[in-house]
């Protein structure tokens, strides 16, 4: 197994530093907000940081001095490791596409491929945090808006997801991954068949940009007034 990512999934494999990851997923925080919110003592919060940092699950946040955030790409990295891992134990073949890729996608890229109008948008900086999803809209409408979001982010290929792929990458986002599976293939997002989920559109692409027409022709001095 790759040294990296067997340090990484010995960071997870603890009770308090699973908590850490989960707080820190709803937002950044500094060391002594952590312990207040968890209940732990502000000594084993810093012992477990330091343990996650060094893991490169959690890093200090340049844009908030004195907090620390959760590195979400370094997470869906080790979700896909264990995803291709499981389908070699079970002798299918390998996940196509390399490393998962929305993690090489600016979030403003992914906005593109959705094209929101103004209203769409507001919905989506209302309900989208640091990239996750805060909540779940309870209106129709807006919750529309968010699983398009959310297709985007997690079903990047055009192949069909075992459930349990499916299940780690939504809980990369939102923990009631059970509620958002079932509101993709309600709203007709995702088909499934034979246990795979597929979108059930491409991918849309990127938008071009505009290329610049050809130039007027000077038209010269102008004439005088009068």
């Amino acid at each position: 197994m790759d040294a990296d990512l067997l340090t990484g999934l010995r960071a997870l494999v603890d009770q308090h530093r699973l908590r850490i990851i989960g707080r820190l997923a709803a937002g950044p925080a500094d060391p002594d907000t952590l312990a207040g919110d968890l209940k732990l003592p502000p000594h084993l919060v810093r012992k477990q940081l330091e343990v996650l940092v060094h893991a490169g699950l959690v890093e200090p946040r340049a844009d908030r001095p004195g907090t620390l955030g959760v590195r979400m790409d370094r997470i869906g990295q080790l979700g896909r490791a264990l995803a291709v891992m499981e389908r070699e134990a079970e002798g299918l073949p390998g996940i196509p596409g390399g490393a998962w890729p929305h993690d090489g996608e600016p979030l403003a890229d992914t906005l593109a491929r959705l094209r929101p109008t103004p209203e769409e948008a507001r919905t989506l900086r209302a309900f989208i945090v640091d990239g996750r999803l805060a909540s779940i809209p309870a209106q129709p409408a807006k919750r529309r808006i968010v699983l398009r979001f959310l297709l985007e982010r997690v079903f990047t290929e055009d192949r069909g997801y075992p459930e349990k792929e499916v299940n780690a990458r939504i809980a990369l986002f939102h923990p009631d991954v059970a509620s958002l599976r079932r509101y993709l293939y309600d709203e007709r997002y995702v088909d499934r068949d034979a246990g795979l989920y597929r979108r059930r559109e491409p991918r849309p692409e990127l938008p071009r940009p505009e290329l610049p027409g050809p130039e007027a022709p000077d038209p010269g001095p102008a004439a005088p007034l009068g």
